[in-house]
């Protein structure tokens, strides 16, 4: 075998331009570097080149396996995709130097493709190149020998050298050692399938076992209905004999009937002539009698016309006087929202005298006080002029005189002291002057400040009076507020409970108005009509009078299940209403009972004679969705032939498509009906719609019971309902009491607004007054103040003009008798000073007067301004009253005119009913009469009616022969010139008038008309023996009946297969292409057994020669590894196989037993030995077409260093021609016992992996 030379990479992952690994003539050669230099990438770059996918190269994509580092910015670019430093030459092994000056430039120029080229020798020593391009968009290139190649014409190449790349039995990547070891029993499966060849057979394997499977079900399928088909041509045979003796028997049995039916015709037409003879005689009688009762009837009409219009009189004065009562009801009910207007304005009138009274009393104390203060300041200013006329007497009995020297002393010396003190008199002047002007403003602002004091106090006193006032509206207010709120909520709720009456009455009428649809439906279902519930009433009483009566097919059977309704009711059809009886005697009696009760028609089957055919036992069965219709209905064993009969041969199909299928494409001979009640009929007629929906409903006696008394419920609430226009009085009465709550509400409102605008105003008032005070006050005090250091100036001034004014006046102040000179001065100033003070309080008292005088005037002004609005507010409400007064006479004078309009109406209602009363026995007269005379003419009309009666059912039970006759193809014989039994018209009786018996007995040309309807038809009654013919007794009949019931029953008992010839006819040929069929598929499991087992046995003979290959390998392999000086026997290793026949399809597993230790689980080993044992298993597995190469990477990562040396001394002993090893690894005691070495370093200058190879096998030969 061959080897590899070396491995050419550029541009491939982490190795930037070209670069070669050498392995030259070493078969032991180990790559090794640091960490992260690229040794997994050269790894990646030997699997790349033989084909290996991107997935199992640690990359999602090929375009990512291109080179993506980065290039310097003064790099050139070569034109193999290198980059050459600018300024340096030459390179080693594809190396590039970076910029002298290592600046690494941003750009990016990556290169867009890269490619691995192996180059291998094989046994002839030729050199074979092997060479896969990847380009950054991920499209591959294959090249064998520079020559392009397609990917599968490469990989045969490699397979021709025992390459096998699906195995990848030659490639061990890092990680994969453990996974090798732990991999479950059906992965190593798989791995000996891919390594043996196997697995290649697979697809065929599992296509050709499902065609084997297929072909000996259908041998299978076809031998079971051969057997089916085998057994019913027996059962045919068997039906075929019973088949020809049924019909001898039916030829005896038609004879008969044939026989019994021209007896019965025979007879029927001899009773009809008979009775059309009685008629003429009584027709005669009957004129007769008619003639004398006419007069009599024509009064009669005449009462009839009186009384109804008599009737029609009272009828209308009723419904005038309901019309008068609603106008004087509603006329009454519009007086309600007056009188509440009224009441409220009275009650508003009441207010506003109480308010105008309080007002006025108000008004009279502020009088009062105007008064009183005029009185007062009239009072000041007596006393004033009073005090001013005492005081001028005082002063001149009180002023002292001296004599003229004495005076001319005191000048000269008052001159002196005015020279002394002049400048100090000067100021005592000045400061008296200012005095006297501070002691006025003072005053008056001391006036001042008692008056707006004064006017807080009376603001303070009206403003707790308006607060109290309001108050207590508010009080009235919450109180009516609460009044208003309950009215409000009492009115909701009236709304409410009317609404919600209204609600619910809408909603009994609606559920009432749908349970009367329904009822109506119900009612139409069952034809609910008079006719019907006569019907009803008539079965009900054949019922009672004849014991064989059973009922109508519809309550004798129900559906089994609801679903099934519509459909059966389609079945049925016609028989639906049909009544069910025990014989044929029974059935003539009921049509008999119908005829003299005129009672209508009804369709009858009489057990004992109705022809019965069984169902076909092929279509029980034949289809998951199809069941006979027989077996969809519950009925009693006692009226099974009846039910039979009517459901016949009927099929019910779940849907369309599966009674399409059963008529259509199997044939199945039968009336198909669908659940939604679609037909296909035998001849393959197909209707449809929804015709029987009346039917299916008919069932729901229940349902329909349900219904009328959930309607009497419903009556029984509406009737229960308060009456609309009640509740709509009581309503209009509550919201007159509301809108009375509301505008009182509004006029309290009205009044708080102006207690708070008054209380507003006041506050204004009070907070100005506060604020004048706040201002004047601290002006007050201010010039008190002012005041009192003045005079505490003049006082200090006017002690130094003292003692100047003592030195100078003392002698003349001794000589006089005066203690001093102001003694003196003060007897003649202390008058003057007295006056001056008691007129400053006179001028302030009439002040503070005039200005309470000036306060008072304008609240009188206000207060008499607020009595003319009140007043006229008054007006206006005394006017409205006066307006509604006048409305409310205008209302009762109409209601008092309506009342003596009903009172009339009244009057000539009794009037109408007193003559209704008359008409009525005038009428009862006329109708005793015409009784009394009529009794000969009803006579005579019953006798008639009851020989037509008997005409007619003689008549329909001979339509009813024939029409049997034509329905049941019963051959009667004819006589020459007679019409056809088919000529006869089958639905002539069906169609009679439903009313015939609802004619006009008065009617005089009523009678006379009957005619009998004989279709042209006259039987052959030759064929009768002449004693059977003058016998029409029930002795002949039932002799003849009981004749026909023996053949029958003989009949009932053999139920023969009529069809059983034609069908053994078909069943036989249906066996002879089934056999055929049976025998093709026989043939074809044969030849799908034998190709399935070749495919099987080549399988099983490539996995088991691989299979015991590798078990006698790895048994002495694992040896070998786990051998050493102190176990030289070393450790034990076997193949399980779980499946010896098929191997393939099972599990195999691995077992590995260490030397000295016991056997266990390969997950319970350590990292150490399930390597180990990973390794003998993987020498083992290539040991079988063994490549020519081997690549491990890093397989001894979780090996110490005695297991490394042993898979290193394994790989030396081993190596060789025909077995090359290349290791990645980074153990010492591994890569030592190389023959070459390839060491991989990261070159960080320009991003790129590099290599450089050692032969180290020339430098031990050296």
């Amino acid at each position: 075998m061959g080897k590899l030379l070396k491995i050419e990479l550029y541009n491939f992952k982490s190795y930037k331009g070209h670069h070669v690994l050498l392995f030259g003539d070493a078969f032991f050669t180990s790559i090794i570097g640091p960490n992260g230099s690229g040794k997994s990438n050269a790894m990646d770059a030997i699997s790349f080149v033989l084909g290996i996918k991107s997935s199992h190269l640690r990359s999602t994509h090929l375009r990512d396996l291109v080179y993506r580092g980065r290039v310097l910015r003064t790099s050139k670019i070569n034109g193999d995709g290198s980059a050459t430093a600018e300024g340096v030459n030459g390179h080693v092994n594809g190396e590039t130097n970076g910029d002298v000056n290592g600046t690494p430039s941003q750009e990016r120029h990556d290169p867009k493709s890269a490619w691995v080229m192996a180059v291998y020798e094989d046994d002839a020593g030729d050199e074979q190149q092997w060479k896969r391009t990847i380009t950054n968009q991920g499209a591959s290139e294959y090249r064998i020998n520079n020559q392009v190649v397609t990917a599968q014409e490469y990989n045969e190449s490699l397979e021709q050298e025992n390459i096998l790349i699906k195995a990848r039995n030659f490639l061990v990547f890092q990680g994969d050692v453990e996974a090798i070891a732990s991999q479950s029993p059906k992965d190593l499966t798989r791995l000996i399938e891919q390594i043996s060849g196997s697995l290649e057979h697979k697809a065929d394997y599992e296509r050709l076992k499902i065609a084997y499977e297929e072909a000996v079900e259908q041998s299978t399928y076809q031998l079971t209905r051969r057997r089916g088909i085998n057994s019913e041509i027996k059962q045919y045979q068997e039906q075929k004999r019973e088949a020809e003796n049924y019909a001898r028997k039916a030829d005896e049995r038609d004879q008969a009937i044939v026989t019994h039916i021209l007896w019965k015709l025979y007879h029927f037409q001899n009773l009809i002539e008979e009775s059309s003879a009685e008629i003429q005689k009584h027709q005669e009688e009957l004129k007769e009698f008619r003639r004398g009762v006419a007069k009599y009837e024509r009064n009669l009409e005449e009462a009839k016309k009186e009384h109804a219009l008599v009737g029609r009189e009272v009828g209308k004065a009723e419904r005038l006087i309901k019309s008068k009562e609603r106008e004087i009801e509603e006329k009454t009910n519009s007086l309600v929202p007056v009188d509440e207007k009224i009441q409220i304005s009275t009650k508003k009138l009441t207010k506003f005298a109480s308010r105008v009274a309080d007002i006025e009393k108000e008004q009279g104390d502020y009088e009062n006080n105007v008064k009183q203060l005029e009185k007062d300041l009239k009072v000041v200013e007596k006393a004033q002029a009073q005090w001013d006329a005492e005081w001028k007497k005082a002063a001149s009995k009180q002023g002292g005189q001296l004599s003229d020297v004495d005076l001319q002393q005191y000048n000269n010396l008052k001159q002196e002291v005015n020279k002394r003190s002049s400048a100090d008199q000067i100021k005592v002047d000045n400061l008296k002057r200012q005095r006297t002007g501070d002691e006025g403003t003072v005053g008056s602002l001391k006036s001042k400040v008692e008056s707006i004091e004064w006017q807080i106090n009376t603001f303070q006193d009206e403003l707790n009076i308006i607060a109290g006032r309001r108050d207590d509206a508010s009080g009235a207010m919450k109180q009516t507020s609460k009044e208003n709120d309950g009215k409000k909520q009492e009115l909701n709720k009236m709304i409410s409970e009317r609404l919600r009456l209204s609600q619910k009455r809408t909603e009994t009428e609606e559920k009432l108005q749908e349970v009367l649809k329904k009822l109506v439906e119900a009612d139409d279902g069952r034809k609910q009509s008079e006719k019907e519930a006569r019907m009803k009433e008539t079965i009900s009483t054949m019922k009672r009078i004849f014991p064989g009566v059973k009922g109508r097919v519809s309550e004798l059977c129900k559906p089994k299940q609801k679903k099934y309704g519509e459909a059966v009711s389609t079945v049925l059809g016609r028989h639906f209403d049909a009544v069910v009886v025990d014989t044929e005697k029974t059935a003539k009696e009921c049509i008999q009972h119908l005829r003299d009760q005129r009672s209508g028609q009804a369709t009858f089957i009489p057990l004992d004679t109705i022809q019965v055919k069984a169902v076909s036992s092929n279509l029980k069965g034949m289809h998951r969705g199809m069941r006979p219709a027989i077996d969809t209905v519950d009925f009693d064993s006692s009226v099974s032939r009846a039910i039979s009969y009517a459901c016949g041969n009927s099929i019910i199909c779940d849907d369309l498509a599966i009674a399409k299928h059963l008529c259509y494409e199997k044939g199945v001979d039968a009336k198909a009906v669908t659940l939604d009640g679609t037909v296909i009929h035998k001849g393959g007629l197909m209707t449809g719609g929804r015709g029987r929906e009346q039917n299916a409903r008919r069932w729901e006696d229940n349902e329909v019971d349900n219904l009328n008394r959930l309607k009497d419920k419903l009556l029984a609430e509406l009737s229960n309902f308060p009456k609309p226009h009640r509740r709509g009085a009581e309503e209009e009465l509550m919201q007159g009491e509301l809108s009375g709550l509301e505008q009182r509400l509004l006029y309290i409102q009205d009044q708080l607004s102006g207690f708070e605008r008054n209380l507003a105003s006041k506050k204004k008032e009070l907070d100005h007054a506060k604020r004048q005070l706040k201002e004047v006050q601290p002006k007050y005090r201010e010039k008190q103040g002012s005041l009192e250091r003045l005079d505490e100036s003049i006082k200090e001034i006017q002690e130094s003009v003292s003692s100047v004014e003592d030195e100078v006046y003392g002698d003349f102040c001794r000589r006089l008798g005066f203690e001093n000179i102001r003694d003196y001065e003060s007897q003649q100033g202390s008058l003057q000073q007295e006056a001056a003070q008691k007129r400053l309080e006179f001028t302030t008292q009439k002040t503070r007067l005039e200005s309470q005088l000036t306060f008072q005037k304008q609240r009188l002004e206000s207060t008499t301004e607020r009595i003319q609005q009140l007043q006229t507010q008054d007006q206006q409400d005394r006017s409205m009253i006066d307006e509604l007064n006048a409305e409310r006479e205008i209302i009762q004078d109409e209601i008092n005119d309506m009342s003596s309009q009903l009172e009339k109406l009244e009057e000539n209602l009794d009037a109408q009913k007193d003559k209704y009363t008359v008409t009525g026995e005038k009428l009862a007269d006329q109708r005793q009469q015409v009784q009394k005379r009529s009794k000969n003419v009803e006579a005579t009309l019953k006798t008639v009616s009851t020989l037509e009666a008997e005409i007619q059912r003689n008549s329909s039970s001979r339509y009813t022969l024939l029409r049997r006759c034509k329905l049941d193809n019963i051959a009667i014989p004819l006589a020459e010139g007679s019409v056809a039994i088919d000529q006869l018209p089958i639905d002539e009786l069906l169609q009679a008038d439903p009313d015939a018996m609802d004619v006009d007995e008065e009617d005089p040309n009523a009678a006379g008309k009957l005619e009998i309807q004989d279709y042209g038809i006259e039987p052959d009654f030759d064929q009768l023996d002449d004693d059977i013919k003058e016998e029409s007794n029930e002795r002949i009949d039932s002799q003849l009946q009981e004749r026909i019931s023996t053949l029958n029953s003989d009949l009932d008992k053999m139920a023969p297969n009529m069809r059983a010839i034609d069908r053994l006819d078909s069943v036989e040929s249906k066996f002879r292409a089934t056999e055929k069929e049976y025998e093709d598929s026989k043939k074809a499991a044969k030849q799908a057994k034998d190709a399935f087992d070749d495919v099987m046995n080549r399988r099983s003979e490539l996995f088991n020669k691989a299979f015991n290959h590798i078990t006698d390998q790895i048994g002495p392999i694992y040896k070998e590894l786990t051998r050493s000086t102190n176990f030289p026997i070393g450790g034990q290793a076997y193949l399980d196989i779980e499946d010896s026949d098929e191997p393939y399809l099972d599990g195999i597993k691995y077992h590995a037993m260490p030397p000295l230790k016991r056997f266990r689980d390969m997950e319970h080993l350590s990292g150490g030995e399930k390597t180990m044992a990973a390794l003998a298993l993987l020498f083992a597995v290539h040991s079988y077409q063994p490549s020519p190469f081997f690549v491990l990477d890093e397989v001894d990562a979780a090996l110490d260093n005695a297991n490394v040396t042993k898979i290193a001394n394994y790989i030396r002993d081993h190596a060789g021609p025909g077995m090359q090893f290349i290791v990645i690894s980074l153990k010492t005691g591994l890569f030592q016992q190389s023959e070459a070495l390839v060491g991989i370093y990261r070159d960080q200058a320009v991003n790129s992996s590099k290599s450089l190879t050692l032969d180290v096998s020339l430098i031990l030969s050296g």
